[in-house]
């Protein structure tokens, strides 16, 4: 290798390391927010299944390099992807309001895994009534603990308040799946397939408003462009979980979708006829393969700091806005996973 390769090399390894500038903003996603394609790296880092597997000590590892960087302190050695893989890793980890450590099935890198299996078993087993109320509370229970634990700003939800929100989404599924099936007994088989599908989506629509029902009624916290909390808006809520709904219902749709198509067609081959328990495995890989994408694709869907005009908020808000801060027109804030 030529001299002068291996002296830029060093020069950018120093750079990299000893001088790391202390004026990254690792509060920021790495990429550009404004961009689909940006959002989208962003979520495909954050929902990165991989990040499941890594121990406590890794996870408070990576935390104690975030909150030193934030205070000014730079270890030595430390380059900036290091920085950065560490803010990846503290975020998908821990809350981004709170800092408290979510539950680890509620994180957004255990939905690729936890999806598959659940969405895998409900469209395998679909056919009888048991079968659709087992599949659809197992579904429903992982999503209350989701909506939960990526729930948007600090306000605690009572036990009251998340049991009802429990109870009513799995109610709502099953009753959606049960009423279906009951319809489309004497269509084709194929259309029977949707049916798990139409009871998700019916039961996101419940579930997720209903889990962040404290934030329509008391608001959850907007900002200004560089983060100063202005107050609470219920208005910025609605519009908050109405792009949730749409993401959640869209990042569903592929692996629903796409693999009863194929499923039909293979259960009439001689392979699943004569092996019928690897019907559910197939599934349960077609379904994972489509949400590997699905999921980061249609969380990238809306920027996770969303914004509104400040003419859309409610009247008090925006009186006390205008004197405060008369020039603003837009604030923002993070409308949950």
């Amino acid at each position: 290798m030529c001299s002068c390769h291996t002296g830029r090399e060093l020069a950018q390894s120093r750079t990299m390391s000893g001088e790391l500038p202390a004026n990254i903003n690792i509060k920021e996603p790495r990429w550009d927010q404004s961009t689909f394609v940006g959002r989208a790296n962003h979520f495909f880092t954050v929902t990165d299944p991989r990040n499941i597997l890594l121990s406590n000590e890794q996870l408070e590892n990576a935390r104690r390099v975030v909150h030193d960087y934030r205070q000014g302190i730079v270890p030595p050695g430390l380059t900036e992807n290091e920085l950065w893989r560490a803010k990846y890793i503290y975020d998908s980890a821990f809350h981004p309001d709170t800092g408290e450590k979510m539950i680890l099935i509620g994180r957004m890198s255990a939905q690729v895994p936890m999806n598959m299996t659940i969405t895998g078993c409900m469209m395998t087993f679909y056919r009888t009534t048991p079968a659709v109320l087992f599949w659809q509370w197992i579904n429903q229970s992982f999503n209350a603990v989701v909506n939960y634990t990526n729930r948007s700003g600090d306000a605690p939800l009572t036990v009251n308040e998340l049991g009802t929100a429990y109870v009513s989404a799995t109610t709502g599924a099953v009753a959606t799946a049960l009423g279906l099936n009951a319809l489309t007994k004497h269509v084709s088989p194929l259309i029977g397939r949707f049916v798990p599908f139409a009871a998700v989506a019916a039961a996101n629509c419940i579930n997720i408003p209903l889990m962040r029902q404290r934030e329509l009624k008391v608001g959850i916290p907007v900002t200004d462009e560089n983060g100063n909390r202005l107050g609470e808006s219920a208005n910025a809520a609605k519009q908050a979980i109405t792009q949730v709904v749409v993401s959640r219902i869209l990042m569903a749709a592929p692996g629903m979708a796409i693999p009863p198509f194929i499923m039909n067609t293979l259960e009439k081959k001689a392979f699943l006829k004569r092996f019928p328990w690897m019907s559910a495995p197939i599934q349960v890989g077609l379904v994972g393969f489509c949400l590997v994408f699905a999921t980061p694709l249609c969380c990238a869907l809306f920027p996770q700091k969303s914004s509104m005009s400040v003419t859309s908020l409610e009247a008090e808000l925006q009186a006390k806005i205008r004197e405060t801060y008369p020039e603003l027109r837009r604030v923002y804030f993070n409308k949950g996973l």
